[in-house]
């Protein structure tokens, strides 16, 4: 496994992990480890510090999907890596900012960055910050 396999493999996996924010479920058990931690830092998130689960998780983006209908997520930028090769898979840290629009094209005033430290190919700990608005609430 060279540089250039672990920035690939980093930008699909956010991109999983965008597709499963964008309702794309079963993709929790597939990227996340089986017991994680979350760290959300926008106002409303608490809920956020007792998932641990890759089935906790997928019904919590259930819950926030079903409350803002349409709400679509998307990489907004270069994906920063820093992976090494291990024996069950990538260990490191993969970050990229993201930009939230509504179907139909309507840009929201919304943007961060999601920070995802993975150990043997899985997700183990995540780190969201995004503005002000929030949506968790």
């Amino acid at each position: 496994m060279d540089n250039q396999d672990g920035r690939t493999w980093a930008t699909e996996l956010f991109d999983l992990w965008t597709a499963l924010w964008n309702g794309d479920l079963a993709l929790s058990e597939q990227i996340m480890a089986p017991e994680f931690t979350l760290r959300y830092a926008q106002p409303g998130t608490e809920v956020f510090d007792t998932i641990r689960t890759p089935q906790q998780f997928a019904d919590l983006i259930a819950a926030f999907r079903k409350a803002r209908p349409g709400l679509r997520f998307a990489p907004e930028g270069p994906t920063a890596v820093d992976l090494q090769p291990g024996d069950g898979g990538w260990t490191g840290l993969v970050t990229s900012p993201y930009l939230a629009s509504f179907d139909g094209g309507e840009r929201e005033s919304r943007s961060g960055t999601d920070m995802l430290r993975v150990a043997d190919g899985k997700i183990v700990e995540v780190w969201s910050v995004s503005n002000e608005r929030t949506y968790y609430h």
